[in-house]
């Protein structure tokens, strides 16, 4: 078995055994708490540019199906783990975790103290770090200068968007999905309810969205810095008041900037299925699966159109907004869950009684 080491740039070695693919790679460090969906998580454009960390101890013992993926390609840039199972056991499994990682190209490491890896990043925040050639051997002085000097790509949403529309047809609602990084689960979810949906770039026009003639409009998910996408921000200026509207995560984000509110960084992120979430206009608490690295500013919601409607409980944080106007609404969870509970899934039928709440005429009177 070959050795593998990673390397964070705040100095902190750690070696273990090399799985998945030889290749050397290097991306943002973070830890996700879910107990079991790492098929999900591997696949959730969400985690574009990151190495992630399952903090749960065994890795792989369900193997990989043909069900759980959340997109075609996996954007994640490295896969860290206390123990991989080497011989899973499902009805659904089709194959190896370590095979799979082999086939996308993605470096893991296993053998590590998960937990202080964790810990470290719980005190010191996401940090940059680099997962070395299986079997190599490195100079561990240059690594942490280089990763201490680089700078990573912040155009991650451009790299999971897709690059032209396409419809995933229905006869209900036509909804048009804005992909910033699209989880299929909340594509699912839509499905489900006979949308007629139709998922654009990220960078889509006001007027091309419009031009579809939608029912409502999604806001979907993504990677990275809100701030980083400043077409979409221009984009949903616009399309507010014109249609009813969903947000998700990221679209959670630019749906807040959108509106005049502000974003943070935070410092280790929400990342996990096993999130407290508060909803304000009923006292329900509901457990959430979360996948996030900044969040919306509440103190900056106050000089908007936005209310709270939902807070994290561990945290906090804003985690759902409402428009005091239009009949627009945001969460910061994935109420589609994959992985995860599916309490909040509610929030896709409140999506579809908004759009058959909106007529027609009303539509057209702010189009």
């Amino acid at each position: 078995m070959l050795k593998r080491k990673l390397i964070l740039e705040s100095g902190e070695v750690f070696e273990g055994i090399a799985f998945g693919s030889e290749t050397e790679s290097a991306g943002e460090v973070v830890f996700t708490t879910g107990m079991t969906g790492y098929q999900e998580t591997i696949s959730d454009p969400s985690f574009c540019g990151q190495i992630v960390t399952m903090t749960y101890p065994l890795i792989g013992n369900y193997g990989i199906n043909r069900d759980d993926f959340e997109a075609i390609s996996p954007a994640i840039k490295g896969f860290v783990i206390h123990e991989l199972a080497t011989v899973p056991s499902n009805f659904r499994n089709e194959g190896t975790l370590d095979e799979y990682l082999k086939m996308k190209g993605i470096p893991g490491i296993q053998g590590i103290d998960t937990r202080k890896l964790t810990r470290l990043i719980r005190k010191e925040g996401a940090v940059k770090g680099y997962l070395s050639k299986a079997g190599e051997e490195i100079n561990l002085e240059e690594i942490i200068e280089w990763l201490n000097a680089v700078k990573f790509p912040t155009n991650q949403v451009a790299q999971v968007s897709t690059q032209k529309a396409y419809p995933s047809p229905g006869r209900g609602k036509r909804v048009v999905l804005i992909d910033f990084g699209m989880k299929h689960g909340i594509l699912r979810e839509l499905n489900k309810r006979d949308c007629d949906v139709i998922v654009v770039s990220y960078n889509t026009s006001a007027e091309e969205i419009m031009a579809y003639q939608p029912d409502g409009i999604m806001l979907t998910n993504g990677p990275g810095d809100p701030m980083d996408v400043p077409e979409a921000i221009e984009t949903i200026k616009v399309l507010i008041g014109k249609v009813p509207m969903f947000g998700i995560c990221l679209g959670h984000q630019l749906f807040g900037l959108a509106s005049g509110a502000k974003s943070f960084k935070l410092k280790f992120g929400h990342r996990g299925a096993n999130h407290p979430v508060k909803d304000l206009r009923t006292g329900r608490t509901e457990l959430t699966s979360q996948n996030h690295g900044f969040a919306i500013d509440m103190e900056s919601l106050q000089d908007t159109d936005l209310e709270v409607t939902h807070i994290a409980l561990n945290d906090g944080t804003c985690e759902g907004m409402r428009h005091k106007k239009y009949p627009v609404f945001t969460v910061q969870y994935h109420p589609e869950a994959s992985p995860g509970p599916e309490d909040p899934n509610h929030l896709f039928d409140e999506f579809i009684e908004l759009m058959n709440n909106s007529t027609r005429e009303e539509q057209l009177q702010h189009a």
